[in-house]
């Protein structure tokens, strides 16, 4: 069966066809690193990550690119609370949300592109922009004329005449049309553009702004707009064409429509063959949104439920339809997660005993495992329809777990079959940890680093410098990256 996608720009569901056949090049809007990372996130995270191991497990080679935004009017928001300048509260957040990840068994990407290393490739965009008519610099600043491009609005299915301003209000004289967004800023961040993210701990709003950062253009000190930062990032690190761009609901409007208009206007090549948009994730009748501040944190949800109810969690949902968090919710992730580990563990205790036999056969067993990789692959090639994948995995502890109470001899082959499926399935693609090896007790294994370097500390003041060196390097042999600071050592666990 041909993996089919719902893609937004033709709104409709279609055959999924990369433009290399054995190749997907694969982009997703990452954080604005201003907050700690929440459930919302993770939602697309994790689905993200379950496309990348199916198409992997499809066939392809799949080239995954995620941003980091580190350059952001809220970052500077959070000046003296959770850093000294916009670049230390950006790397204190980038920290936070590479821990997460790693707390939530997510698949590293190939690379993962800050917005502050890019700004040469950045500029040149820009200038490209420019030359062919499609930009136009204004008192330092440069504005994308959205009339420049026949096809703006196409994304979102808006027509052009009817949309609304673009920016802040402040910026209104300097373009020729409302609509018009911004590609670069003149100056730094202002007092006024920061006040309302800022939390009661920042430091006064003139001295955040003292620290942002700028940089020499060719229209003068300035900022990177939002939006040219993933075209700029996703094409030196991809192509100018992408198979596959993920990104929340929430950024069809203006984020990636103004993707497309700049990408394609400076290219002249389709941006983007496939947009996938994932589903808001609701509490309360809300968009879970750190502005909102009804938000659980990655960290927090992990600490409470373990990363496999996590993750069971947000693929219990079809990433193209709303989810609910609540107490129902995380209550029906436990008792799923709860039978799908106790049948597969089930299915090895059974398989493993001595009354597991050759020529014993359950067809009903076996014709199981058949439906539920028959249904699992079905539904994974239905647009990434992780709900019914994972409803195919428990039809199929069920029949494991009636195999083990109807026979008093069992199917060794029937069993191993069932157990190399969801091994394979719950494990491989959706990143489950059975047979209690749960990857979620992220905060045991940050509490064992700490001990390390603690003693690792001691040796170092009682002069034993060859011990300590000798712990820090058993550290980065079990991928912990250890940092010597002025305030003391600091830990990353890879």
């Amino acid at each position: 069966m041909t993996l089919r996608v719902s893609n937004t720009l033709t709104g409709a569901r279609e055959p999924f066809e990369p433009e290399d056949p054995d190749t997907v090049r694969l982009y997703y809007c990452g954080l604005t690193v201003s907050d700690p990372p929440h459930l919302g996130h993770a939602r697309g995270w994790v689905h993200v990550d379950v496309m990348a191991r199916w198409l992997r497990w499809l066939g392809f080679s799949v080239h995954h690119v995620e941003n980091f935004t580190d350059i952001n009017e809220k970052i500077v928001a959070r000046v003296g609370e959770d850093g000294d300048s916009e670049a230390d509260v950006a790397e204190s957040y980038i920290q936070e949300v590479i821990q997460a990840m790693r707390g939530l068994n997510l698949q590293r990407a190939e690379v993962y592109p800050r917005v502050s290393e890019h700004v040469p490739e950045i500029i040149d965009l820009v200038e490209t922009l420019i030359e062919t008519g499609h930009a136009y610099e204004s008192n330092g600043s440069v504005y994308f004329d959205v009339t420049s491009f026949e096809e703006y609005g196409k994304l979102s299915n808006q027509d052009v005449e009817e949309l609304e301003a673009q920016g802040d209000e402040s910026e209104q004289s300097e373009k020729r049309n409302p609509a018009d967004f911004a590609l670069w800023k003149a100056g730094g961040v202002g007092p006024e553009e920061i006040e309302d993210h800022q939390h009661p701990e920042a430091a006064p709003a003139e001295e955040a702004c003292e620290t942002a950062e700028t940089w020499d253009s060719p229209w003068g000190e300035g900022r990177p707009g939002w939006h040219i930062e993933c075209s700029a990032m996703s094409m030196t690190h991809l192509d100018e064409t992408l198979d596959i761009h993920v990104g929340g609901q929430d950024l069809v409007f203006p984020h990636h429509e103004n993707e497309i208009a700049q990408s394609e206007a400076a290219t002249g090549q389709r941006f983007a063959n496939y947009w996938l948009h994932v589903r808001l994730l609701e509490t309360k009748g809300e968009k879970m949104s750190s502005s909102l501040g009804n938000f659980e944190t990655v960290q927090e949800a992990i600490e409470n439920y373990g990363t496999d109810v996590v993750r069971t969690f947000l693929l219990s949902t079809a990433y193209h339809n709303s989810a609910v968090y609540g107490e129902d919710t995380i209550q029906e992730a436990i008792e799923r997660f709860d039978r799908l580990e106790r049948g597969y563990e089930r299915a090895v205790e059974a398989c493993d005993s001595v009354d597991a036999r050759t020529k014993v056969e359950d067809s009903d067993l076996r014709d199981a495992v058949e439906s539920a990789r028959e249904e699992f692959e079905a539904a994974m090639n239905d647009d990434f329809n992780t709900r019914a994948a994972m409803a195919a995995l428990l039809d199929l502890v069920g029949a494991v777990n009636t195999h083990a109470d109807s026979h008093a001899e069992y199917d060794y082959r029937g069993l191993r079959e069932a157990i190399e499926t969801i091994e394979e399935f719950a494990g491989g693609i959706f990143g489950l940890s059975l047979g209690g090896a749960d990857g979620g007790n992220v905060e045991l294994a940050q509490d064992v680093v700490d001990l390390v370097l603690d003693i690792r500390e001691r040796e170092r003041e009682a002069g034993n410098y060859e011990r300590a060196d000798e712990l820090r390097d058993e550290l980065e042999a079990l991928g912990v990256e250890v940092q010597d600071t002025d305030e003391g050592p600091v830990a990353r666990l890879e």
